[in-house]
C-alpha cells in the first residue's frame, strides 16, 4: 500500500508503484487537507457576493459570466463533457494509469476544494484498474490538458468509456458493477479535475523512466560495439576527463571502463592510432544525453510533486487565487530536451552500426562469412537510418511553438503536450536503433573469436544468443531486430554508483 501524503513522490517510487502493482491510499493528514479546503470553499462562496473564477462564472473568455448558485453543479458536469474533445490514437493503459496517481497526487495537498470522495474515487479507479480511455490529441499545453483530463475523469459521473478486465465498456456499466456510485459534482470539481498538467507529467515520467534505461543501455551497447572494433581505451581514461569535468562525461567513461575492464581485446596492441567520433567521443555525447536527463528529471520532480490546477484556494492565508499553475512551458521545454537527448544516443549508436559493417579493422563487409551471395547486415543499418532521421523530425522543438485560443483570453500556450506525445514516440524509436545496434554488435563480436572480450559483455553476449543465433547466411532480419530490441527492454543493464 501507498499512503498519498505530502512526503516527496520521486520517479523510482512512481516506477515501483507502477510496475508492482501497488495499491494507493490516502493518508489521514491528506484527508483532513482535502476536507478542510472543501469546507473552506463552501464557506466563503455562501458569504462571498463577487464573482470568483471558475467557481461561481464561466471559464476561459466567458469568465465575466456571473452564474447562479442552483447552477454550479450543473456548470461542472457541463464544463467535463464539453471538454472531452479528444483526438486521435488512444493513450497507452500505463499512462493513463501515471495519469491517474499524478492527478490524485496534486488533490491530495488541500488546494484545490474538491469533495474528499471525490478524490477517493479516483482511488477506486486506481485500484480496480479501471482506465478511462483517453486520447492523445487535443491538449495545447496550457489551461491545463483539458481535453485529456476530462476524458481521465468522465467515468467519476457516469460517462466516457474505460478499459476494464482486457475489455473496453462504458464507464457507468463498470462502476454499476462494482457498486461505485457517481459523483455528483460540486461547485470548481470539474476545473479542478481538468486543469493540471498530469497528461504531460505522466507522458514524461514515463520518458524519464525509459530515458535512464536507455542511458544505460546505449553505453552496454557502445561497449559491445568498441571492443567489436577493435576500438582504444585511451579516450576513456579519467585524467581525459578531469579537465573538462562535465558529470555526464565522467560517468560515461567511467562506465566504459566498468564494462571493459578485463577485455583481452581492448588490451590487446592496436593497429591503428585513434578511432572514429562515435567511438572516441561517446563520453562527450552520451555524457551530454545523460546531463540533460537529469535536467529533465529535477524539472518533472518538481511538477509530480506540485499543484498545477486554478484557481487555487489558500484557506489559511484566506484568499483563492487566479494564476497559471497549469502552464506547461517548464515541461514543454524539458521535454524537449529529453527528445534530443534521446535521439543523439540513437544518432551516434547508427554512426557505430555503419563503421561496424563497413568491412574495415579485419570485420567481414556486412559482418557475413560470404559477402556478395548474402547481404548480411547491409540493410538493418538502412532501418537505422531511416529511423535516427524520423527522430530528428521529432526533435522539431514544440516549446517555440504557441496559438492563440478561447477568444484571445489564452494567448499563450506551451504545446507542451504535444512535446509529451513525440517523446514518447523517440524513447521507442530509440529502443529500435539501440537493438539494431546490439544485433550488428554481438555478430561483430563473434568474428573476433578466440580472443574475449570482458566478463561483462562476454556474460551478456551470453545471454543474448540465448535468444538470438550468430548469423551464418541470410535469414529474414526482422524477427532478429525485433528479438533484440525485445532483449534490450527486457534485462537489467546496471552500473555501481557513480559519481
Amino acid at each position: 500500500m501507498h499512503l498519498i501524503s505530502s512526503e516527496t513522490l520521486t520517479i523510482e517510487r512512481i516506477e515501483e508503484i507502477i510496475h508492482s502493482k501497488i495499491k494507493l491510499q490516502l493518508s489521514d493528514k491528506a484527508k483532513e487537507k482535502i476536507v478542510a479546503c472543501r469546507n473552506y470553499l463552501d464557506a466563503k462562496i455562501k458569504t462571498h457576493p463577487d464573482p470568483i473564477y471558475g467557481i461561481n462564472t464561466g471559464f476561459g473568455s466567458l469568465y465575466n459570466v456571473t452564474i447562479a448558485a442552483e447552477d454550479l453543479s450543473q456548470l461542472q458536469k457541463n464544463l467535463m463533457m464539453s471538454h472531452a474533445c479528444g483526438t486521435g490514437d488512444e493513450v497507452p493503459q500505463e499512462i493513463v494509469k501515471l495519469m491517474l496517481l499524478l492527478k490524485i497526487q496534486s488533490l491530495s495537498y488541500g488546494k484545490s476544494a474538491v469533495q474528499l470522495l471525490t478524490v477517493e474515487r479516483l482511488i477506486d479507479l486506481y485500484n480496480h484498474d479501471i482506465l478511462p480511455v483517453v486520447y492523445s490529441q487535443g491538449s495545447l499545453g496550457a489551461s491545463g490538458d483539458l481535453s485529456p483530463l476530462a476524458h481521465l475523469c468522465l467515468p467519476l459521473i457516469g460517462l466516457g468509456e474505460v478499459n476494464y478486465n482486457n475489455e473496453r465498456k462504458a464507464a457507468a456499466d463498470v462502476l454499476q458493477s462494482l457498486n461505485l456510485s457517481i459523483i455528483e459534482l460540486q461547485s470548481k470539481e470539474g476545473l479542478a479535475l481538468l486543469n493540471g498538467t498530469q497528461f504531460m507529467s505522466a507522458y514524461g515520467t514515463w520518458c524519464l523512466l525509459n530515458a535512464k534505461k536507455l542511458n544505460a543501455v546505449a553505453d552496454y551497447t557502445a561497449a559491445v560495439s568498441l571492443d567489436a572494433f577493435d576500438g582504444r581505451i585511451e579516450p576513456f581514461k579519467p585524467h581525459l576527463h578531469s579537465i573538462r569535468p562535465h558529470l555526464g562525461q565522467i560517468n560515461t567513461a567511467s562506465n566504459m571502463r566498468h564494462l571493459l575492464e578485463g577485455s583481452a581485446l581492448i588490451n590487446r596492441k592496436k593497429e591503428h592510432v585513434q578511432d572514429p567520433y562515435s567511438f572516441r567521443c561517446i563520453p562527450q555525447v552520451h555524457g551530454a544525453s545523460k546531463d540533460a536527463i537529469d535536467y529533465a528529471e529535477k524539472t518533472f520532480l518538481i511538477e509530480i510533486n506540485a499543484v498545477t490546477d486554478n484557481p487555487t484556494v489558500f484557506p489559511e492565508e484566506d484568499e483563492i487565487l487566479s494564476g497559471g499553475n497549469f502552464h506547461g512551458q517548464p515541461l514543454a521545454i524539458a521535454l524537449d530536451i529529453l527528445c534530443i537527448a534521446l535521439a543523439e544516443l540513437g544518432n551516434i549508436s547508427e554512426r557505430r552500426t555503419y563503421q561496424l559493417i563497413a568491412g574495415s579493422r579485419k570485420l567481414p563487409a556486412f559482418l557475413v562469412a560470404n559477402p556478395g551471395l548474402n547481404s548480411g547486415f547491409m540493410i538493418p543499418q538502412y532501418t537505422a537510418a531511416s529511423v535516427v532521421s524520423q527522430n530528428k523530425q521529432y526533435c522539431s522543438p514544440a516549446s517555440v511553438d504557441s496559438i492563440v485560443s478561447s477568444n484571445g483570453q489564452e494567448d499563450h500556450v506551451s504545446m507542451g503536450a504535444n512535446a509529451a506525445v513525440k517523446c514518447a514516440k523517440v524513447v521507442e524509436n530509440t529502443y529500435t536503433i539501440l537493438g539494431i545496434e546490439l544485433l550488428n554488435a554481438m555478430q561483430a563480436l563473434d568474428f573476433r573469436k578466440p580472443t574475449p572480450s570482458s566478463p561483462i559483455i562476454e556474460n551478456l553476449k551470453t545471454n543474448f544468443r540465448n535468444k538470438i543465433a550468430f548469423i551464418e547466411e541470410d535469414v529474414i532480419m526482422y524477427p532478429e531486430i525485433k528479438k533484440s530490441i525485445e532483449f534490450i527492454k527486457h534485462n537489467s543493464f546496471k552500473f555501481p554508483s557513480t559519481l
